[in-house]
């Protein structure tokens, strides 16, 4: 299966009140895809949908192979979540508590993190799970060895959601959903979260769909972001793919002799070339600037809630 996430049509009424109109989209395996959004557009809604803690109104999904509204606790336990907050067991250290969420993937006769005999034909679905990560690993790995037996209610915010993450991952999942995981995290901790990101998706093929509104980490870790505006998909690509796309004029700044000048050119590379050709070494501060992700995500929002869908519409096609 190399496709984890199927989205046909997606949609979501809360009373009178449509959330979600036709949402389409698929996460491949091994793949970071980033969901971005302003509050309000539906984010979180999707996230629950998928994860199988909300009913849709209408349209199909498909995750892991099956329809999260009516999955078994097999299906459960290839899927890994990390909330946004939660604030349970305040009187449990954190070695205790993944210890105890260990247990829940442990196989009978295999000690934690050996891996099973597999057949070299089966499906990925039908494997051996491998059970659950050591927890003196799973601690190193997400910076919590020095904190592994104080009280949960005593850690910092920024120590919480390390635990938030190290919970989310202790089953190995297939799967990995991350609702805006860095929040509270210093710049240090941020780096060692990203670190954590690509070798869990790299060395060990877990996909990953995770929510920020941190567009510099969206720009970081996702291999593609999806932009969700006013209940709708209205981009999907790389990073880079979305910043050329929104604009694809780039701007050059350079001096000569302390004179500043800008130009705009649909071709930096040659525009380059001539200036230095032209110009020699009297050129410096040279600088060549490309539409940001930030532009990208402010322009197709900003369109999106002023009504022009076809331009979204068109864009998300142009994209594809």
């Amino acid at each position: 299966m190399d496709t984890v996430i199927e989205v046909r049509d997606l949609r979501m009424r809360y009373g009178e009140q449509d959330v979600l109109h036709g949402v389409d989209f698929e996460v491949r395996r091994g793949e970071v895809v980033c969901l971005l959004g302003p509050n309000g557009a539906g984010k979180t809604t999707t996230i629950e949908i998928l994860e199988g803690f909300r009913a849709r109104s209408a349209g199909t999904v498909q995750v892991l192979g099956q329809d999260p509204a009516g999955a078994d606790d097999a299906w459960r336990a290839r899927v890994g979540v990390v909330l946004q907050s939660w604030r349970d067991h305040a009187r449990w250290t954190p070695r205790l508590l993944l210890a105890h969420l260990a247990g829940f993937y442990t196989v009978p006769g295999r000690e934690p993190g050996q891996e099973p005999p597999q057949e070299p034909s089966q499906e990925p679905e039908q494997r051996q799970r491998p059970g659950p990560v050591p927890v003196d690993a799973l601690l190193e790995q997400v910076g919590l060895s020095a904190s592994a037996d104080q009280k949960i209610a005593t850690l910092s915010g920024g120590q919480r959601r390390r635990l938030d993450v190290a919970v989310g991952i202790v089953g190995r999942p297939e799967l990995l959903f991350l609702d805006e995981p860095t929040a509270g995290f210093d710049p240090h901790a941020r780096r060692d979260f990203h670190e954590l990101v690509h070798r869990l998706s790299d060395a060990e093929g877990t996909s990953i769909l995770l929510t920020t509104h941190d567009l510099a980490e969206a720009e970081r870790l996702a291999d593609r972001i999806l932009i969700l505006a006013s209940g709708r998909i209205v981009a999907d690509g790389s990073p880079d793919a979305l910043a050329r796309r929104i604009d694809r004029a780039s701007q050059v700044r350079w001096s000569v002799n302390g004179q500043a000048f800008v130009h705009a050119t649909d071709e930096p590379a040659r525009f380059v070339h001539d200036l230095v050709v032209q110009h020699g070494s009297a050129v410096s501060d040279l600088e060549v600037l490309r539409a940001s992700l930030e532009d990208t995500y402010l322009t197709l929002v900003q369109r999106s809630e002023s009504g022009q869908a076809d331009a979204a519409d068109h864009f998300l096609e142009a994209v594809r």
